[in-house]
Order: C-alpha cells, then structure tokens, then sequence
C-alpha cells in the first residue's frame, strides 16, 4: 500500500525564507497609500474606544454626585458619537484593507499558478497535481493577515495598549508597574511559543498539500479503485494522512493553549493586584471611584489587545509559513531561465537533426546513447520498439519537454538549446497516447489549440479527423460536455478530438504518439486517412506500437535499449529480416 511520506525530521529544519522585513518591503509597502489610510482609520478608532472609560470616569466622579442632569446629556452624546465613529472606522477598514487582501490573494495565486506552467517538464513528473493545487490556492490565503484584518489589529492594538499605558501611568504609576510585570512574562512565552509553531504551520502546508494530492488521485482513478474492491485500502491511507494532519493541528493547538492559559493566569493575578492595591488607595481617600473604574477600563484596553495579539501572532506566523512555501516555488529555475535562449524562430521549415544526442533522467543512468538521425521537412519519421526502449524520450527531446545530456539537437540548422521555447512550440503540434481532454465541450476542447479559429476552420478540423462522425449524433453536436477528462467519450472519440486539436493548429512539426492505439479498426481507418492529411508538408515524429500503420513512413527507426538497432524504410527492414522484421511478422500472425 503506498503511504504518505512523513516529513517531520526534515520539515524541522527548515529554516525560514520570508522575514517580516522581506514581508513588508515585496507586499506592505507597494500598497502603503492604502495601508497608510487604514492605519488612520485605526488611529481614529482606537482614540474613539478610550472615550468611553474617559466619559465614565466623569459619569461618577462629577456627573451623579452634582446630579448634573444636563452634563449626563452631554455625555450620552459624546459616547453615542465615539460609538459611531468607532462603527464607521471598523467598516472603512474592512472595505479597504480586508477587500485589498482578498485581492492580493487573487493576484498572487495568479502569479504563482503562472510560475508553475512555466516550470520543466521533469518538475511535473515529480510533483502531485493535487500538492500543486493546494499550493497555489491554499498558501498564499495567509497573506490576507499582513495586509487585512491581521494587521490592523496588531497595529491598532500595539497604539491602544501604548495609549492606555501612558494613562495608566499618570493615573498611578504604581498598580501599572504591577500590572507590567505579569504582562512582561507573558510577552515572552507569546515570543518562544511563535518560535516553536512557525516551522509546525510550515509542515502543515506541506502535509496539506500531500493529502490533498493523494485526495486528488483517488477521484481520478475511482474507477480503477472500484474495479479492485480497493475502497479500505485508499480509506486508510487517507486516514493516515487526516491523523498527519490532526497530529500537526494539535501541536499548534497545544502552543496556543500555552499561550491563551498563561494569559488567563498572568492577567488574573494582575486583576487581584488592582482590585487589592486600588481598594487600599480608595479607603485611604488616593483614588476616587471614577478614577478606580477609569483604570480598570483603560487596563482592559491594554490588556485585550496584548492578549488578541497572541492569536495575531499566530495569524502572522501561518502567514509568513505560507509566503515560506511560496517563495520557495517562485524561486525555482523557469524553462525559459536559460540565458542562451536568444533565438527566436517566427517562421519554420522543420528539419530536425540528432546528433550524438544522449538523455538519462537520473545521473549515470542513461536511457539513451549517442543518438543520430535527421527528420527533413514533410517527412515521417516512426519510432518503433520494445516498452522502455526510448521512444518516448526522443519524442520528449524533440517536443523540448527534455534537454539532452550531450549531443546536439538542431532545428533548421539551429541549436535547439538557444531557441527561445515558445517561439519554437507554436510551430509544434503533440497527439499523445492518453490524450488529455478538458472538462467542457468538444467544441471547447477543439479550440483549445487556436481559440480564435474561424468557424470555417473548425468545420474543416473536425471533417479531417472525423470528428463528425460521431457528435452528428450527439443532441447538441460540438456543444455537448464531456465530462472530466472526456470521461463520457469512448477512447476512439477522445482521439479523434485530439487529433481534430492538432489539425486546427496547422503545426509545422507534429508528434504522434501512437494516435491510433484507442481505435477500433473501423476508426482506425478513418483516423488513417485524417492523418496522412495531417501530416502533408510537416516534419512528424511518430511513435508505434501498431506497425501496419507505418508502412509509408520516410524512415523507421529501431529502437532499442537506447540505441538505433536498425534503420530504413518498411521494405527495406522487412528485407534485412532483424528486428524490426520479428516485430512486425509477430504482429502480422497475431
């Protein structure tokens, strides 16, 4: 049974890559108008909170003992309008600051998904779709705390609690001492459990994202789950990753608790300290009743923030694990990283040239030895072989999805290795084996290759791969859904679609992998005729299993073990009688 992979030795050590000075100089600071309006708005709404401890002092201590009916008026006012601005404040810097971070949730998820589909190949294939997902939605959602909510409460909350504190100490310099004592030791449990919990939300990202990504392909493959009766077992190992996931979440549960407990404790013994030394002054006639409220007030201003600050911490530290993770993805080498990128091919003839070309995939291990062939333009090249030979990693070298090891590959006359990628994959057109479909219509799925085709254009792709064939049958034609991944379609269908994508892109080179291996014969003969329209004056790359159908192809490669056994064309071979004669005389009795 495959299990998920525990990470927590390595996690650990992880050393952190987002400072809250590197946090604030690439996302704070870009948008310091808007987070300097808010920190106003904070400022005015704090000021706004200690009106009514103030008024309430003045409420026993000159209000009721004068029975001063008018000034009760007054007062009244004053605190309903301090309450209002205090409302209007709070709604101001939701709009403005909780709003701009859901939009730079937005853009950075945009940016991130954008610097995944420009990372290798070879990063994909071996990285889970599902993890992926996860980290381009779920771990930039943090960042919404350095610019929203978060921040402002950790901003407004440090100006109340330094504003009471001053209060607090012209009212009696002497309970604020004992109350900064307690609060002081607070502070530095707060500070050594951040610590601890940064690399435990660190791992939960990652954790996450593993489960996510096994998740992901349990309901893709459900029907393969099904047709083993495998249903425990994906539910166990699904479970071992929730238990992962628990066993994380409690860790920074049990930090928090340590957190919110000590407060508890620390902020009661201060309480008892107040309620004992304000009762001493008062019976000794130091401190009115109205002094004595005003303090106890102003105290719980100081004190709620420094306390909500602890779970503002928490907040900042998910935030900078995520930006962690992120970052980590943002700094990965691009395809197109490559400095010697220069060329830029607008027009192609399609000579493709291997020359001495070797490929491993892990280092000493090569799947391929000094390679050499050429692929003139408006030729068919087939790649014939036993599984694992190496096919597929010289249709991957021509695709530029790999990069060869040594050698040199060439495209009309030019290094391959120098040319920029997207100036050469707009001339390159790929029909793979297990052709990929989009959820959506087969129209949509037809178009995918060049969204702003004529409908003329669409019409003609969809005769020449006989696509029409069958959605003549279907109620809604070229409009009707195919489900994830085409599930609806028949294999024969789903090719058909990929093939009518490749035509409509009208490439100069074509890659076909084994197009035809999901066709019944009456298909098959169809899709023949399509094909060998397709591939009229453009350079094709085919890979096959089924050898009849390249018995008009220009040159057939032999491949084996990594090398080219035998080379010619269909008579040719057939007459050397090695091979790709056994091959081919195999199939033929079959």
């Amino acid at each position: 049974m495959r299990e998920f992979k525990n990470t927590k030795k390595n996690t650990s050590k992880v050393k952190p890559k987002v400072s809250i000075t590197k946090a604030f100089k690439d996302i704070i600071w870009p948008r310091r108008n808007l987070v300097f309006i808010g920190l106003l708005l904070i400022v005015i709404r704090s000021l706004s909170g200690l009106v009514l401890p103030w008024q309430s002092k003045i409420l026993l201590d000159e209000v009721v003992p004068n029975a001063n009916i008018d000034k009760l008026y007054s007062l009244i006012v004053i605190v309903i309008a301090a309450i209002s601005v205090q409302a209007l404040t709070s709604f101001l810097l939701t709009r403005i600051l909780s709003v701009q971070a859901q939009y730079l949730i937005a853009e950075l998820r945009t940016k991130v998904q954008k610097k995944v589909l420009s990372l290798p190949i070879s990063f994909f294939d071996n990285t889970k779709s599902g993890a992926l997902v996860s980290r381009i939605m779920s771990d930039v959602e943090g960042v919404r705390n350095l610019i929203g909510t978060g921040l402002a409460q950790l901003v407004g909350g440090s100006f109340t609690a330094v504003v009471s504190l001053i209060i607090l100490i012209r009212l009696n310099p002497w309970m604020t001492l004992f109350v900064l004592v307690p609060l002081s030791t607070f502070g530095i449990i707060a500070l050594k459990a951040f610590k601890f919990i940064r690399p435990v939300f660190r791992a939960r990202g990652q954790i996450n994202a593993e489960v996510k990504g096994r998740l992901t392909e349990t309901l893709a493959g459900v029907r393969v789950i099904k047709g083993f009766n495998a249903e425990a077992q994906e539910s166990a190992v699904f479970k071992k990753g929730a238990q992962r996931i628990f066993q994380n979440v409690k860790k920074s549960l049990t930090a928090t608790a340590l957190m919110t407990s000590s407060a508890t404790f620390l902020i009661g013994i201060a309480t008892t300290g107040i309620m004992a030394i304000g009762g001493y002054y008062m019976i000794q006639g130091n401190m009115t009743t109205g002094d004595f409220l005003f303090f106890t007030l102003v105290l719980g201003f100081m004190i709620a923030p420094i306390v909500q600050m602890s779970n503002i911490g928490s907040q900042l530290t998910e935030a900078l694990a995520g930006l962690d993770r992120t970052e980590e993805l943002m700094n990965m080498t691009t395809e197109e990283d490559n400095e010697s990128r220069t060329i830029r091919l607008n027009t192609i003839k399609g000579n493709l040239v291997f020359k001495d070309v070797s490929f491993s995939y892990d280092k000493g291990k090569e799947v391929l030895h000094n390679i050499n062939f050429s692929a003139a333009h408006g030729s068919v090249t087939a790649l014939v072989g036993s599984s694992g030979s190496g096919k597929s990693t010289i249709a991957g070298l021509c695709a530029t999805f790999l990069n060869p090891q040594s050698g040199r590959i060439t495209i009309d006359n030019n290094d391959i290795s120098k040319v920029n990628l997207n100036s050469y994959r707009q001339h390159l057109g790929v029909v793979l084996q297990d052709e990929f479909l989009f959820e959506g219509t087969i129209k949509e799925n037809i178009l995918f290759a060049k969204p702003k085709a004529t409908d003329l254009q669409l019409q003609n792709a969809v005769k020449a791969a006989y696509v029409n064939e069958f959605t003549d049958r279907f109620d809604k034609g070229l409009e009707t859904l195919i489900g994830e991944r085409g599930v609806k379609l028949s294999g024969g269908q789903r090719q058909r679609i990929a093939i009518a994508r490749a035509i409509l892109a009208d490439p100069k080179i074509i890659i076909l992998d084994e197009a035809t291996s999901n066709l019944d014969t009456e298909s098959e003969a169809l899709i023949q005729k399509s094909l060998a329209e397709l591939v009229k004056k453009r350079t094709t790359i085919v890979i096959a299993h089924r050898l009849s159908t390249i018995k008009k192809a220009d040159q057939i490669l032999v491949i084996e073990a990594g090398h080219i056994a035998e080379r010619g064309t269909h008579a040719e071979l057939i007459q050397l009688k090695g091979r790709y004669y056994d091959l081919y005389t195999y199939q033929a009795k079959i």
